[in-house]
């Protein structure tokens, strides 16, 4: 009972910590401190993903990886914030064009066996695609959004936005599940999860999504009912394929939490597994379906 209890105050400790700089940072416009932020997650979840592979010894150039991630992640902000998106394109493709080329040019130097070297430059890539690449969406969530005439930043909103997506969906698989799930979803990658499970997160992130319209619809321009409703449901499928997606990486590499980095809660790729798949899905969202116009 103590263990439980101790548990429970860590993880909403945590919680409330974390959501309090998070919402701070969005709502404050504070743009430096909103690169840290994404920053720091993404970079500690890039190490906690190698580290999952080191658990099973599976070969990687985590270093290089790390060094690539964070000129990506510091580029991608730079040309967002002070260019726009075209140059930022540009700019994450000369990134990976250049990785590939330092991988391949560092596995020269090493011995030839089997598909070891394959296996290695596979596992450094995926890795770099899957966490930083993923969840720098969400920079480019916050500048694809026209700033105000004023030059403030307006795509804050939209984070905010699809951060509660995100986690009402986890809230309402866990809550339902937890509750009436009886029905198994996919059990040989997380039996935990249920049909109930799933339904249930369906309909909380479109709550979510109704709900932040309704107090927020001001502000999120180019949304409407109609998108709103599309979104929740979209988003709340895609929280729900993040979460096994990292399930599938930790019953893989035999590990329960991708670290320790949230007391209570896990490790940073445990926090923003959901995010790797909807923050893209609502970048595209904008750009291809609302016709968000390039800055």
């Amino acid at each position: 009972m103590a263990s439980k209890k101790v548990v429970f105050l860590s993880r909403l400790s945590s919680t409330l910590v974390l959501w309090t700089v998070a919402l701070w940072i969005i709502f404050s416009g504070f743009e430096i401190g909103f690169f840290c932020l994404i920053g720091v997650l993404g970079l500690v979840g890039l190490w906690e993903f190698f580290r999952m592979l080191d658990h099973k010894e599976l070969p990687n150039h985590k270093i290089t990886a790390l060094i690539c991630g964070f000129v990506s992640l510091c580029g991608s902000f730079y040309y967002y914030r002070t260019i726009g998106p075209g140059r930022s394109y540009d700019f994450e493709m000369a990134v990976i064009v250049v990785f590939l080329l330092v991988v391949f040019a560092r596995q020269m130097f090493e011995r030839t066996r089997d598909v070891l070297p394959l296996e290695k430059m596979a596992f450094t890539l995926f890795g770099l695609l899957y966490v930083i690449w993923l969840f720098n969406f969400v920079t480019k969530i916050v500048y694809v959004v026209p700033r105000t005439p004023e030059g403030a930043v307006t795509g804050h909103v939209y984070v905010f936005y699809l951060i509660v997506i995100t986690k009402f969906s986890d809230m309402g698989a866990y809550l339902t599940g937890s509750l009436i799930g009886k029905h198994l979803l996919i059990p040989h990658i997380s039996p935990a999860k249920t049909w109930e499970g799933f339904f249930g997160a369906l309909v909380f992130a479109t709550i979510g999504s109704y709900a932040v319209f309704f107090f927020l619809g001001d502000q999120l321009t180019y949304l409407d009912w109609t998108h709103a409703t599309v979104l929740g449901v979209l988003l709340g499928f895609s929280a729900i394929i993040g979460d096994l997606a990292e399930s599938i990486i930790k019953r893989s590499t035999g590990v329960k939490d991708s670290g320790n980095f949230l007391p209570g809660i896990g490790g940073a790729l445990d926090l923003i597994d959901s995010l790797l798949f909807t923050a893209p899905l609502l970048f595209f969202y904008l750009r291809l379906v609302l016709h968000v116009p390039t800055q």
